[in-house]
């Protein structure tokens, strides 16, 4: 008995050695491949460099630069419509009119009573115009006058000075002794033909001699001789033409040099601007260029004072207006480029960009935001007024950066951090970062290197005391 516990007692052991071992290698095995598995459970992703546009987004409602809602100001019956939906007009273009016996009485009557204003009106205009013209008259006169005296004066003067008339005399004599060589020149080529060029030349410089003299004896004459009695004359009697017509023109300023008072002026102004005020109430005009997009009246319809009329939008120029965020208003710079994108318009993204930056900011339910206003630049006819717009306005475009996922961000004691996996197992970086958009921001600084794995999905708690969850990108 005592053999047979001996026994037992021995393979027991060895049996309970087996297992214990098997148990071991199982639970390495099982270890192992646990390790495994949670290794694969992260998500990474290298660190790149690359480049990161930031934005700042926002909705708004497109909208034209400007737009106007036309209302009758009379009644009346359409009698005409000359425009439709679409029409591109100009200022002053007449868009309908009413009939003219179904207007009442002043709106008729005021064609007759313009015709008299105006005409009241151009009087005054006109008196003006001849009061410059009396003053511009009035100065002809007065220097036609001081010309005709200093004519009329100079024939108590010599003509000339003695200094002069003396060098005249001489420059004669030097032009006689002049054309005399040229005369002897010329002739030393009598024996030859007229087309020889050097008597040619000389038969030029002869003529030329010639000429000089006749015009320096002339001037001679004239310097030493005194007027005739006609020249006297003539000189006397446009002296007294001239100082007559002054007369003429002195009195015609007198006559005008006041004009006609400026508040008459304004007064006939006023009411001709009054009696086309009342004629116009029987048309609708554009007060601006643009397009015709609403249209209501109909030939034949009876309409009375504030029916509406039609709608005039300016469509080259399309606008979005977006309400942006305090914290972001001081990224928004006029000129700054923008994408926008259209619930109705899918698959395409238009550009612009921003046109005007409010410099005060409206609080709504505490929530203070500021107006940006963009502006299309490659709209075309799919984009309407009225429709929804998702703007991002470019704040700033970097190129060349580390690229940091905003996913994999957690803040850990008030510190951004990233995790590396460094074999097989997460470790925490401290960051800062800068610029950021949706999905990426650029790393300022961190110890950190080209592909490095980032952790994108680190979980909320490691053994060693991990992070809170994903604390934003920024």
């Amino acid at each position: 008995m005592k053999n047979f516990s001996k026994k037992f007692s021995k393979r027991t052991w060895t049996i309970l050695g087996i297992a214990a071992f098997a148990i071991i290698v199982v639970a390495v095995l099982l270890s192992r491949r646990g390790a495994a598995q949670g290794n694969s459970a992260y998500q990474t992703t290298k660190l790149e460099k690359g480049n990161l546009t930031a934005t700042v987004g926002a909705t708004g409602t497109v909208r034209a630069r400007q737009d106007a809602v036309l209302v009758w100001k009379t009644n009346g019956t359409v009698d005409k419509v000359y425009v439709k939906v679409g029409d591109q007009v100009q200022v002053g273009d007449i868009l309908a009119s009413l009939l003219e016996t179904s207007l009442p009485q002043n709106v008729i009557l005021a064609k007759s009573d313009l015709v008299t204003a105006q005409r009241n009106l151009n009087d005054l205009l006109e008196s003006e115009s001849a009061k410059a013209q009396a003053q511009l008259t009035l100065a002809d006169a007065q220097k036609a006058v001081d010309d005709a005296q200093k004519k009329v004066a100079s024939l108590n003067y010599p003509r000339a000075s003695d200094d002069l008339i003396e060098n005249t005399k001489s420059n004669i004599i030097l032009a006689q002794d002049q054309v005399s060589r040229a005369t002897d020149y010329y002739r030393t080529f009598r024996n030859k033909k007229d087309d020889f060029p050097p008597k040619a030349q000389a038969l030029a410089n002869l003529t030329q001699a010639r000429i000089n003299l006749d015009q320096l004896i002339a001037n001679y004459n004239w310097y030493t001789g005194t007027p005739s009695e006609n020249d006297s004359a003539e000189l006397e009697a446009n002296l007294a033409v001239a100082k007559a017509q002054l007369q003429d023109a002195q009195r015609e300023w007198d006559r005008l040099k006041d004009g006609p008072d400026p508040k008459d002026v304004d007064a006939a102004r006023a009411k001709v601007e009054s009696i086309q005020a009342t004629i116009d109430l029987a048309r609708q005009m554009a007060p601006f260029a643009g397009t015709v997009t609403e249209v209501h009246p109909l030939p034949g319809d009876q309409v009375s004072a504030g029916t509406a009329a039609f709608r005039v939008d300016d469509l080259s120029h399309l606008l979005v207006d977006v309400d942006v965020s305090e914290v972001d208003i001081n990224t928004i710079k006029i000129g700054q480029p923008v994408t926008m994108s259209f619930d109705a318009i899918l698959g395409k993204e238009y550009h612009g960009q921003v046109a005007e930056v409010a410099q005060v900011g409206n609080t709504v339910q505490g929530v203070v935001n500021f107006t940006v206003t963009v502006e299309l630049t490659d709209p075309d006819e799919q984009v309407k007024p009225g429709m929804t717009a998702a703007v991002n306005v470019v704040v700033t475009e970097l190129k060349d950066v580390f690229l940091i996922p905003n996913r994999a961000v957690r803040l850990v004691n008030g510190n951004r951090v990233v995790y590396v996996l460094k074999n097989g197992q997460p470790q925490a970086v401290q960051i800062r970062l800068g610029a950021s958009s949706d999905t990426m921001s650029a790393l300022a600084s961190g110890d950190l290197a080209v592909g490095d794995e980032i952790v994108l999905n680190p979980p909320l708690d490691f053994q060693t005391g991990g992070p809170p969850p994903f604390a934003g990108g920024q």
